[in-house]
């Protein structure tokens, strides 16, 4: 694991630390493949429910780092890390969400907590989550044409699916700047918050999410996925399989209806 990335585990929620403070925390290659070790981690722990990213500095991220990622801008390597092996046991993640990207998807909610300065690679990484919630003087740009570039990590494909056309081609064909409460309007942002409350607030969320019963939160997961790559109906057809296989003869199921009819708060163990 890496010192970029400050990960640590409270109660069923796993937290991941943006801390490269000598770079304001642009993205590099090494911090990418600590957060496919993380995500890995998030998949395949059963203690563990929810994740939330958010940054231990005064910004979330300044971006990519164009240096360090040469190799992947040349086309040289991709946002991989090696296949899962007994010495190692990372496996290559999909973090941006995006259909044709390598990697597998997440199979647990992961929020986004977002403080400051949100640049290219910064709101990439928060489309490819579930949930965001971001303070009220933070500033996003989406600024890759600016640099000769694109959007490298989904930064077109899901702002058009949050935002709508308009805009999605407002912000990422100017790259200019704009603030929370835009991103908020345009869908990129599920929440403001004052200043300083973001980590907070999407704990408490992530609290909430980890309350419910696994086995029904990573369903509805999974079902979206189904629906965003491949449409409505797929998504439909793979409903009742599901309920079905994992879900009606769960312990969970039995003591959700039990707890309602009692009536008290459930305690799901993910069986």
């Amino acid at each position: 694991m890496t010192d970029l990335l400050k990960i640590e585990q409270s109660g069923a929620i796993l937290t991941i630390g943006l801390n490269r403070p000598d770079k304001k925390n642009a993205m590099n290659t090494e911090m990418f493949r600590g957060l496919s070790a993380a995500y890995t981690r998030l998949c395949y722990d059963p203690e563990l429910r929810c994740g939330v990213l958010y940054s231990t500095l005064d910004l979330f991220t300044a971006g990519l780092d164009l240096i360090d990622m040469a190799p992947v801008l040349s086309g040289q390597e991709g946002n991989t890390v090696r296949p899962m092996t007994e010495e190692n046991q990372v496996e290559p993640f999909n973090w941006c969400g995006v259909g044709g990207q390598v990697g597998r998807l997440r199979s647990k909610p992961m929020l986004t907590a977002i403080n400051g300065r949100c640049f290219t690679a910064g709101i990439e990484l928060a489309l490819g989550t579930d949930i965001v919630v971001a303070e009220q003087s933070a500033s996003f740009e989406q600024s890759e044409i600016r640099r000769g570039l694109m959007p490298l990590g989904g930064g077109v494909e899901r702002l058009l699916g949050r935002a709508g056309w308009g805009n999605a081609m407002r912000w990422l064909l100017t790259g200019d700047r704009f603030d929370a409460a835009e991103a908020h309007r345009i869908g990129l942002v599920q929440e403001l918050v004052p200043d300083g409350q973001a980590f907070k607030r999407a704990m408490e969320i992530a609290e909430r999410i980890a309350s419910a019963a696994p086995i029904g939160v990573q369903g509805t997961l999974q079902n979206a996925f189904i629906g965003d790559r491949e449409g409505p109906l797929a998504a439909a057809k793979a409903i009742a399989p599901y309920v079905f296989d994992n879900i009606s003869p769960s312990k969970d199921l039995q003591e959700g209806i039990t707890a309602m009819f009692e009536p008290r708060e459930p305690n799901y163990t993910g069986r």
